[in-house]
């Protein structure tokens, strides 16, 4: 009989952010977003400068909830990249954190039809890339299973019961998304948890064995 929670466990990931100093920097993402164990902090383990090639998302259920969320982590040391406003796609804003990560908080509507919560629906790690192909090829073949793809614009990984989503972009346009010049050298301050084994990927992004 297959035991689901090993299932559910088998294709989770879960990140690291690389912080100056990580208790103060834990209690202040708790306090803005209250994600629980689904993040991680680590102390620095190389510097960094400029954008860091990655934005962590949070996907909601409706505007109220992104103002709620990104008032709670402007208290706690976050600063505005890009205000909060409707768009094609709905409502959004992007805020960088005390560590200098940047997050994408988003709904696809545009306007309140229920009483605001601070339910998170899903956590995306969008990972800014030189190659999109290359870059999903690299990980298919670390045993990642693509679930969504536009050539080489976008791809986007299947990890069910994960509480982190994986996904690429090219690294101009994720600069773009995020509101901050492309240029950035250095380390990129994360390092993502998984099944998959530790390796670097072609871009540099860190992946440890969970």
């Amino acid at each position: 009989m297959t035991n689901t929670a090993s299932a559910a466990a088998s294709t989770a990931i879960n990140v690291t952010l690389e912080v100056a100093d990580p208790a103060v920097i834990a209690t202040s993402y708790a306090s803005a977003f209250g994600l629980g164990d689904q993040l991680a902090f680590a102390p620095v383990s190389a510097a960094s400068e400029g954008f860091r090639g990655f934005i962590l998302s949070l996907v909601v259920a409706q505007p109220g909830t992104v103002d709620s969320l990104i008032a709670t982590a402007l208290q706690n040391g976050f600063t505005v990249l890009k205000p909060a406003k409707k768009s094609l796609w709905g409502y959004s804003g992007v805020i960088q954190g005390p560590d200098g990560a940047i997050w994408k908080i988003a709904t696809s509507q545009k306007k309140d039809t229920a009483p605001v919560t601070r339910d998170v629906d899903s956590i995306v790690l969008l990972l800014g890339v030189e190659d999109v192909k290359a870059s999903k090829q690299f990980y298919v073949d670390r045993g990642l299973t693509v679930s969504k793809s536009f050539g080489g614009k976008y791809a986007e990984f299947d990890l069910p019961n994960s509480p982190i989503k994986l996904a690429l972009y090219p690294r101009k346009a994720a600069a773009k998304e995020a509101g901050v010049p492309i240029t950035g050298s250095g380390s990129h301050g994360l390092v993502v948890n998984g099944p998959f084994g530790a390796f670097a990927d072609p871009d540099g992004f860190a992946w440890a064995a969970a």
